[in-house]
């Protein structure tokens, strides 16, 4: 379980070591309307440009606007798009750039042309010098990372094969990371992952992870074989990005969780697999759970790929990415029980975690907020049982509720915590965990799991029953009796 709330206040007391290969991208946009006479090209009526710090540039940027600290590592050449990159470094208020000058290469600079209407690129021009830095260079390099690690929550190597992570530096790097306690991700390039040896995660994409492992690249992620790799690279886990079928960690005891791409219209890839990272980084500083660290790298990446150009995500877009639902409306959230099929199958097309809890709601009080907060951490979207009027005559008694059905409903369809409320008349709400076959099962109270009424349903069908301890003094009853007893 995780407070998305909980987990954000705790991004701007971690700082992350990002160390890689900078780039400098600029993107010119423009229209095509004709081919050029003086040759079978078209051409492109450019109509504005946009520069933006791109390769492991942007996963600082990305740690940064997140809301974490970055120790930014880079080389760059002595040229001007070095002068422009360090103007624009020196702008982004939560990096820290430490650059290391290597006047023999040129910096890294890639220039796209993009149909603003459609949103392609028709054409990429390069230029750069793909090789390992010289001896030199590396001990340049090294003299400035490694006295930053001590001062890092977490290690991360953004490895694009553009010289920066040479085998003298990763091995250097993770030993000194492993020696002070601190984790290591590893975006690899190279086909070798013997050469990340030490590292905790590696994060391959699905044609990386094909040639390392020499398996295809079309199929699902071989179990097996992304254990021999771990074995090789004695790497505790191993993450496998796969673009629109989503990402698979695979645990080096065998552990394996799939995470479906969660839906996105699609503008840009460019510098997605850069704000995974980034996000992959924060979320395990503060020491999210690796299911957890999934989902939060899922939503980030669906919004990073429908913006523009190589982006960032903030905040509070990944904040409504998590919690999609907290912008409807209260009458949106409603719903009746033969309404909810529909929900459900889209829900279950995007392979979402639906959990469900229950209960009459009828003064709203802390100890109802804590249980259904609890519950949305529990899983991707929330449905709550409310029992009706009728309903809650029977258990309750012939003075209750206070409040009718439809004033609980929108009062709770009005927190962000709950995706759906679904009202129900019979006295347990056994019907709807047949119909929901919920992942979570939560109940608040001092209850077994064998006392909460559909527990082997779910555990039939794989979920789980969560009880979430009650907020002492409040109670829906007690504060009824007092105020008709005119207590305060």
């Amino acid at each position: 379980m995780f407070d998305f709330d909980a987990l954000s206040h705790l991004l701007p007391k971690q700082t992350v070591l990002c160390i890689g290969d900078l780039m400098l991208d600029e993107f010119v946009y423009g229209e095509v309307s004709r081919i050029s006479p003086e040759a079978p090209a078209p051409v492109i009526a450019a109509q504005r440009s946009e520069i933006v710090i791109g390769g492991a540039g942007n996963v600082a940027r990305n740690i940064a606007a997140l809301g974490a600290r970055c120790i930014f590592v880079g080389l760059i050449g002595a040229d001007d798009a070095a002068e422009t990159l360090k103007r624009h470094l020196a702008q982004e208020s939560g990096i820290e750039a430490l650059l290391v000058i290597d006047a023999s290469r040129p910096t890294t600079r890639k220039v796209r042309f993009v149909s603003e209407h459609f949103s392609t690129h028709m054409l990429r021009a390069d230029w750069e010098l793909a090789r390992p830095a010289s001896a030199e260079i590396e001990k340049q390099l090294l003299d400035v990372i490694l006295p930053q690690i001590v001062r890092a929550d977490i290690v991360l190597l953004s490895d694009y094969a553009k010289g920066v992570l040479t085998a003298r530096v990763i091995r250097n790097v993770i030993d000194a990371a492993k020696k002070f306690g601190k984790r290591v991700i590893v975006d690899p390039k190279s086909a070798n992952f013997a050469i990340y040896r030490g590292a905790t995660l590696l994060t391959p994409n699905r044609k990386e992870f094909a040639e390392a492992t020499r398996s295809r690249a079309d199929t699902e992620i071989n179990i097996a074989a992304a254990q021999e790799a771990m074995i090789l690279a004695d790497c505790a886990a191993m993450l496998v990005t796969q673009s629109e079928h989503g990402m698979t960690l695979v645990a080096r005891d065998g552990e394996a969780i799939h995470v479906p791409a969660m839906s996105a219209k699609v503008r840009d890839v460019s510098g997605a697999g850069d704000t995974v990272a980034a996000m992959l980084a924060v979320a395990l500083a503060v020491g999210a759970d690796w299911e957890t660290v999934l989902r939060l790298a899922a939503a980030a990446a669906a919004v990073a790929v429908g913006k523009q150009g190589t982006a960032v995500v903030l905040p509070q877009e990944l904040r409504r990415k998590v919690l999609p639902h907290a912008t409807l409306a209260a009458e949106d959230k409603i719903v009746a029980a033969e309404d909810l099929a529909a929900r459900l199958d889209g829900w279950r097309q995007e392979q979402l975690r639906v959990g469900f809890t229950n209960g009459c709601f009828d003064i709203l009080h802390p100890g109802h907020v804590k249980v259904l907060t609890a519950a949305r951490a529990t899983c991707d979207r929330l449905i709550v049982g409310l029992n009706s009027d009728s309903s809650v005559k029977r258990l309750k008694g012939p003075d209750r509720p206070v409040q009718d059905e439809r004033a609980r409903a929108e009062v709770l369809a009005a927190l962000e915590a709950v995706d759906l409320v679904v009202i129900f008349d019979e006295d347990t709400p056994i019907r709807l965990i047949e119909t929901i076959l919920p992942s979570t099962l939560v109940k608040g109270g001092d209850y077994t799991r064998e006392q909460v009424v559909g527990h082997e349903i779910v555990a039939a069908n794989g979920g789980e029953v969560v009880i979430v301890d009650i907020l002492q003094g409040h109670s829906t009853t007690s504060l009824v009796e007092r105020a008709r007893s005119g207590k305060s």
